[in-house]
């Protein structure tokens, strides 16, 4: 895309005047909490010890490596301001920090944000000075199961599929340099019905006072211009008038001139996507300017099947952590993102369930540009309580407003196999919590499906999901082949343990996904390796399983998609189809053909 800047943190909204603040920073553990109450905002402590960032300190890439636990961390690193700000704001954003930060410049507190996974910023204009000036972030984290975690343990010792924890700096921090009065985010909504988008646009800073008024540019009024290009053809202009810090436009792009067929639909096979460039003008000074791009594309429910752009979509996904041996959740650099996403496409998926971690926003860029769909899905709290509730919740819509405009994600999924509401099946007030996140995730994003406790006993959700690790092709076909009616009526399935729906709901002709199964524990005789079911050793032995199991799911005519767990082995867990280096196992070729190898359904 023309908005493409290689490691620019947030593709979808591009500017020139930034700075990358990954590398070498000061860091100390504070395991007796004693570093504010000792400033070491102000005297740092002369530990002499380095940290990578954004590498979390349990990792091997930010040259501590150490995975015991650490209740309190410090960073500190200088960096030189050399620009005037007069007329400028300077902003200071974190892409990911688990799970309390606190940053101080230049000894002046600025402010905190409580979250793992969702990005935040600090405008420190006032703070910042000509000059060397000097950034101190203090992180808090616990092993709480009554914060959002994911796949972090909360025990000493790694344990089932749960892995090392992560604190502190995780993903990019950068500043950036915008204007007094500027564009602060937009909301685009592709409308494929109509062929054309909406954009809701937000400013923040400045005042508004010097740019109220009339209805025309002599009156001294505020103008968002957009410009729409499809490979460097302009598709259309359009000004409106900013109103407070808000203003809405809805852009027209039939252009039978560019497309006889009324648009460029973003597809997984053609994922066509237009610029767009984004100007906030008065009179004749163009007062900010930031690039972007959006994908036209239709998701939507219809009579058990998921449609994409008005067609029947089956969905061959794969279970994504995204975990790397010598990094964790953090990925190396943005060439190892599209490494995974074109191994992902080699082994013959369509899509990823990225599972209990909401990844670098790069990961999604590179995705809507190779057309992978995502299943987004919320780091899972291990309690239910009042604090789980709130902490959840808050996070979980930072995260839907932040990544609202990729094309790639399909649906959200707030919760996974009743972690974080243990007593869904019958407690109604876990239900209710249930029913208000996806009601409140409907209110900020209609278009999507929401998948409400991925796998079992749902609540209100638009697709049903199962996991099931049988291992046996012939036991799985018989388990589903001619039961949609017992199965969804909560008769008991998996082993006989875990029910479709929660008690008190009814199925409701929703599409049904297998979206988890396999895991197969491939192993060459790790010690501790852990996996589902019985560990195969050889390369035959794996082929043969993964082939019953994935055909007979095809088979089954209402099933509508799959997922496989998983992309790559993580820590102990050695059930992927990668190892944990990220290297191929085996020939990529031969699941590729047992992924796209057609299979008549039973019964057609």
């Amino acid at each position: 895309m023309k908005t493409y800047c290689k490691d620019y943190p947030r593709p979808q909204f591009v500017r020139e005047e930034w700075q990358n603040l990954n590398g070498q920073w000061s860091f100390a553990f504070d395991d007796g909490n004693a570093g504010e109450g000792a400033k070491w905002y102000e005297n740092f402590p002369e530990s002499g010890r380095q940290i990578t960032v954004p590498f979390t300190y349990e990792t091997k890439r930010s040259g501590i490596g150490d995975t015991a636990h650490h209740r309190n961390v410090w960073y500190q690193r200088s960096v030189e301001v050399t620009q005037e700000m007069d007329g400028k704001r300077m902003l200071l954003h974190f892409e990911g920090s688990d799970f309390h930060t606190l940053v101080w410049i230049n000894g002046v507190y600025v402010g905190d944000h409580k979250g793992g996974y969702a990005r935040f910023s600090f405008d420190i204009t006032k703070q910042i000075t000509a000059g060397e000036n000097m950034i101190t972030v203090k992180v808090e984290d616990s092993v709480s199961v009554h914060q959002p975690r994911g796949k972090q343990r909360w025990l000493e010792d790694n344990f089932g599929c749960w892995y090392v924890q992560t604190t502190g700096i995780w993903k990019t921090v950068w500043m950036e340099t915008v204007p007094e009065l500027s564009l602060h985010s937009m909301k685009v909504t592709p409308e494929l019905a109509s062929g054309s988008v909406e954009i809701g646009y937000e400013l923040s800073g400045g005042s508004l006072e010097p740019y109220a008024g009339g209805a025309d540019e002599a009156d001294g009024a505020l103008y968002v211009e957009t410009i729409v290009s499809y490979e460097g053809r302009t598709v259309n202009v359009s000004r409106k008038q900013v109103f407070g810090k808000h203003a809405e436009d809805t852009i027209s792009l039939v252009r039978p001139d560019l497309e006889p067929w009324g648009v460029f639909c973003w597809t997984p096979d053609n994922p066509c996507m237009y610029d767009m460039e984004v100007r906030l003008v008065q009179g004749d000074r163009v007062l900010d300017r930031a690039l972007s791009y959006f994908g036209m594309r239709e998701i939507r429910i219809d009579k058990g099947n998921i449609l994409l752009n008005g067609s029947p979509l089956y969905q061959r996904l794969i279970l994504d952590q995204g975990y790397w041996e010598e990094s964790h959740l953090t990925p190396p650099d943005e060439e190892a993102l599209i490494d995974d996403i074109d191994k992902i496409h080699a082994l013959g998926y369509n899509g990823l369930r990225k599972h209990m971690k909401i990844e670098d926003e790069r990961f999604l860029y590179w995705c809507d540009v190779k057309g992978m769909l995502v299943w987004s899905e919320m780091a899972a709290c291990y309690a239910y309580s009042d604090v789980a509730v709130e902490e959840f919740t808050r996070e979980w819509l930072e995260v839907v407003k932040q990544n609202y405009n990729h094309p790639c994600i399909i649906t959200w999924t707030p919760f996974n196999e009743s972690w974080g509401v243990p007593q869904i099946k019958t407690d109604r007030k876990q239900q209710n919590f249930t029913e208000s996140i996806y009601h409140l995730t409907k209110s900020i994003d209609s278009m999507r499906p929401v998948i409400v406790n991925d796998g079992w006993e749902h609540t209100v959700s638009d697709i049903i999901t199962l996991h099931d690790y049988e291992e046996k092709g012939e036991i799985f076909y018989d388990r589903y082949a001619g039961n949609k009616d017992l199965i969804t009526a909560a008769a008991l399935y998996h082993n006989r343990s875990k029910s479709a729906m929660a008690d008190g709901y009814e199925y409701r002709g929703q599409p049904i996904l297998i979206s988890e199964y396999g895991g197969i524990a491939f192993s060459g005789g790790e010690e501790g390796a852990w996996g589902y079911g019985n560990t195969v050793s050889t390369e035959e032995e794996f082929l043969q399983r993964m082939d019953k199991i994935t055909t007979a799911i095809k088979k089954i005519p209402y099933i509508v998609g799959y997922c496989y767990t998983q992309v790559s082995d993580v820590q102990q867990e050695i059930n992927g189809l990668l190892k944990a280096d990220h290297s191929y196992k085996m020939d990529p070729e031969k699941i590729r053909e047992i992924n796209c190898r057609q299979v008549e359904p039973y019964g057609v």
